[in-house]
């Protein structure tokens, strides 16, 4: 059975289109706004046309009031009545001149009264609801008064049924009904079409590469093709963007890690029986009595003690899951020590400057060691691997109580860290400027930090040279000692402290 994260996404991509689909959804939204727009837009027309109907049968009841005026000895025969009031379309016309209200036709007298529209005095808000109210009446009379146009009176009225009305009105409705549709349907789609174009193929774009970025995150067709819009949808392209190359990087860094760790782990075994030899001969040269190997051989025996440690725990090691820290009050000149003979920092004539107080820490030894050894080995070898360097080598270390931690400051007078290595200094095969370098000890060293409970940070850099501060739980207690030594002579019990920049390895 296939795996669902390598299924293709063709399922999902007709699911953007219906039923739930963004293209749908806009579609449909569009047609129901563009409908409920036109809509809007009945009501008025239907009052607009009551209205003119109307007025158009007051005008011709009008204009059959003038027949007696001009009918020889003002007498108007019963068929003539009859085809003016016809012609008219309507029943009875009457005319107020002077406030006196005068009949000039009737067919005959309704059996109800009808109902009254003054269009004199008509409200528009309540003209709205009129064409509503005549389409569900029931074919009653109308009795309309509205002003003269062609002849001098107060108002001429008529009454008629308002069957024909009725009829117009129902007519003109749907007749606007599908215009409505008609014009709700063709503005959803040239909005649908716009819209999408510029909206919902973009967004598909970024989701079908979020789809094949997670089936196969190797897959070179994966990667978001920047459109270069600068609105909204160019950002989620360029974040997306920027998110896929992280990563990947992060993956491919994982992949590597991964594989030194299996690589680490198949030489576990013969490294330490190596290790184990190498005990058992400084336990011999121990019984020499020599003055000169009794004095380095202590130093030999905590770093195959550490070596040996290191082989031990070297399959979570390798899995980038280093143990917990045992912590326990350190003495940080004495660490300083040890790390600045590791770090061979005299084999290159780089003076370290301890400002540490004679101040202890709270770490555990082993890990605090590998955190210094990795700083004062990457700020020698940033000295050394500057061209044109005419000044001698520094590197300095203080110790000061902050907010109840240990602020550790390492300093160096080296060229400074490029500006292209600064982002990801910390990622392990990230952080390096040099071809023979992995680039793990600064992620190392970081990790081992922040396993305390602190943290490691680029605090300066630049042509003047680097600061970084270590962060450790617990304030030091500081002693009022300040002395500047040269990494690599005699130990006699004096303290060291420092400060550091250095380049990452």
């Amino acid at each position: 059975m296939a795996d669902a994260r390598t299924e293709p996404p063709d399922r999902d991509r007709r699911r953007l289109f219906w039923p739930g689909g963004l293209s749908a959804r806009l579609l449909v939204l569009t047609v129901v706004f563009a409908a409920l727009g036109g809509a809007l837009a009945i009501p008025p027309a239907l009052a607009a046309y009551e209205k003119q109907w109307l007025l158009d049968r007051v005008r011709a009841a009008e204009l059959a009031s003038l027949a007696p005026e001009v009918a020889p000895d003002r007498v108007v025969s019963e068929q003539l009545k009859s085809e003016l009031l016809a012609g008219a379309g309507v029943e009875i016309v009457a005319v107020s001149q002077d406030g006196v209200r005068s009949l000039v036709f009737a067919s005959g007298h309704p059996a109800q009264p009808p109902y009254l529209v003054d269009l004199r005095t008509r409200a528009p808000g309540l003209g709205l609801f009129a064409p509503f109210q005549t389409l569900l009446g029931g074919g009653d009379r109308v009795r309309v008064v509205a002003e003269p146009r062609f002849r001098k009176a107060d108002f001429i009225e008529f009454v008629a049924t308002d069957t024909e009305l009725k009829k117009a009105l129902a007519g003109y409705l749907w007749r606007l009904v599908a215009i409505v549709a008609g014009v709700a349907a063709l503005a959803g789609v040239i909005v649908y079409f716009a819209l999408n174009l510029f909206l919902v193929r973009p967004m598909q774009r970024i989701t079908f590469s979020m789809e094949r970025f997670r089936a196969d995150p190797d897959d070179p067709e994966a990667r978001i093709q920047l459109s270069g819009r600068r609105d909204e949808i160019g950002r989620a392209e360029a974040e997306l963007d920027r998110m896929q190359a992280d990563l990947r990087a992060a993956l491919n860094s994982r992949a590597r890690l991964a594989a030194l760790g299996e690589a680490v782990a198949k030489i576990n075994h013969d490294l330490k029986n190596m290790l184990t030899n190498a005990q058992l001969a400084s336990e011999r040269l121990a019984a020499l009595k020599n003055p000169k190997v009794s004095q380095a051989l202590p130093r030999l025996e905590r770093a195959l003690d550490r070596a040996v440690k290191l082989a031990t725990d070297v399959l979570a090691y390798g899995k980038t899951q280093e143990a917990a820290p045992e912590t326990q009050v350190v003495s940080l000149d004495a660490a300083l020590d040890e790390a600045a003979a590791e770090a061979r920092l005299s084999e290159s004539n780089v003076v370290l400057v301890c400002k540490t107080g004679g101040g202890d820490v709270v770490a555990d030894p082993d890990q605090l060691h590998r955190i210094l050894v990795n700083l004062l080995r990457n700020a020698r070898q940033a000295i050394e691997h500057q061209e044109g360097r005419a000044a001698s080598g520094r590197v300095e270390v203080s110790l000061e109580a902050q907010a109840g931690a240990s602020l550790i400051r390492i300093s160096d007078n080296g060229p400074g860290i490029p500006p292209r290595l600064r982002e990801r200094l910390f990622q392990p095969f990230a952080g390096s400027g040099r071809p023979d370098s992995t680039g793990l000890g600064l992620a190392i060293a970081r990790e081992l930090a922040q396993g305390h409970g602190g943290d490691l940070s680029l605090s300066v850099t630049g042509e003047a040279g680097t600061v970084f501060e270590l962060r450790l739980p617990g304030a030091p207690a500081a002693r009022l000692a300040m002395r500047r030594r040269t990494p690599g002579a005699a130990d006699d019990g004096e303290p060291q402290g420092r400060r550091r920049s250095a380049r990452p390895t």
